[in-house]
């Protein structure tokens, strides 16, 4: 009888991370809900100006809604898959959304973001709370919050766009 060895220990790893960003956007929480709601915003400053090539994209922006998107860097880069569905939104205030990411079909993480948006002298206080299941040691905290920084600076850019 031959048997197969059961996975170890390491290789189910699950490692559980939270962190939270702020940020003050020069734009009134109307302005930055607005380019988190508008699908073609949205893909302005989270899908393209991250240098991601898009294979797939839709975006339903509502409570029970879903958004799935495959992205890679280029010919024979690693392809990701994500899956957002949207748990709560108040409009102007804020997004709770669950996540899933895979890379070449292969689940790397699960994860709850929240944002808050509140209105500040300098426009709008953004915090993002990202609480995380790292799967398997592919993906970490740290790479993910300075993913979120890129992105919260593209979010900047494309809102002085005007």
């Amino acid at each position: 009888m031959h048997l197969v060895p059961k996975p170890s220990a390491q290789e189910h790893a699950v490692v559980h991370a939270q962190f939270t960003v702020q940020r003050v956007l020069a734009a009134p929480p109307a302005r930055v809900f607005a380019a988190w709601a508008d699908a073609a915003v949205r893909q302005r400053w989270f899908v393209r100006a991250a240098g991601w090539l898009q294979a797939e994209q839709t975006h339903d922006f509502r409570v029970g809604g879903c958004e799935r998107g495959r992205y890679c860097r280029g010919a024979g880069e690693p392809v990701y898959g994500v899956e957002t569905c949207y748990l709560d939104i108040v409009a102007d205030r804020r997004v709770v959304s669950s996540s899933t990411l895979a890379r070449d079909g292969l689940r790397i993480l699960a994860a709850l973001l929240t944002v808050e948006l509140q209105a500040d002298p300098a426009g709008t206080r953004l915090r993002l709370t990202e609480q995380a299941a790292f799967l398997d040691r592919q993906d970490s905290s740290a790479a993910r919050e300075q993913g979120w920084q890129v992105l919260l600076d593209a979010l900047q850019r494309e809102l002085a766009r005007g």
